[in-house]
This record gives C-alpha cells, structure tokens and sequence, in this order.
C-alpha cells in the first residue's frame, strides 16, 4: 500500500469514528505505521526448542551423611519409609513418622 493511499485510509477510518484528521494528522500517522511496520516481531514459534537436560550432580558427601543417618536410625529401631535424592530421609520411630532434611550451606561471601 502506498503511503498515499495509507493516508486516505487513515482519514476515512477516523471520520468513520467521528474523530476527523488533517491531511497532515493522517500523514504523520501514516508514517509511524510505515515505520512500525518494519518492526520484527518474536513471537512463540510453532515448533518450541527442546529444553537442555540438565545433569543433576550427586553429592557424596551428603549421601553418606545420609546413609550413616539411615544405619543410626535402623539401630534404634526406626523403619526407614524413604530416602530422597540425598536430600531427606522420612522414617518411622516409636509409631510417628519423622522425616530429616540435610542442606548444604554455600561458603559466606567475605
């Protein structure tokens, strides 16, 4: 469409909402549609990538705090019900269920 013909447009849809435009009016106008125009847009594509797998690392020195935790508490009696990914051990002593949760503090920041 030329910017001519843009203008022309710009001033009939204008009246046609009862707010009529200068010629000038439509022309500046019509040059911001031309130039808007050449914005890319981005939007979601069609075919979304693949997320990267992430490789979960395994702490071993939490693992074997928890397997000593698991060995102390089957030592006293504890029914062992689940071990998470070494993070939490959930058991059961004396008829309650108790669940122990270990985290790892980063080192402070000086």
């Amino acid at each position: 469409m030329t910017k001519e013909k843009l203008i022309e447009k710009i001033m009939q849809e204008c009246e046609k909402d009862g707010e009529p435009v200068t010629k000038e009016e439509a022309t500046e106008m019509a040059e911001m549609e031309i130039k808007a125009s050449n914005i890319k847009h981005y939007e979601k594509s069609d075919k979304p990538r693949k997320a990267a797998e992430k490789v979960r690392k395994i702490d071993t020195t939490k693992k074997r705090l928890l397997t000593s935790c698991k060995v102390l508490f089957e030592g006293m009696g504890a029914k062992i019900l689940n071990i998470k990914t070494e993070t939490e051990i959930t058991f059961v002593f004396e008829n309650n269920e108790y669940s122990l949760k270990l985290i790892k503090h980063r080192p402070k920041k000086d």
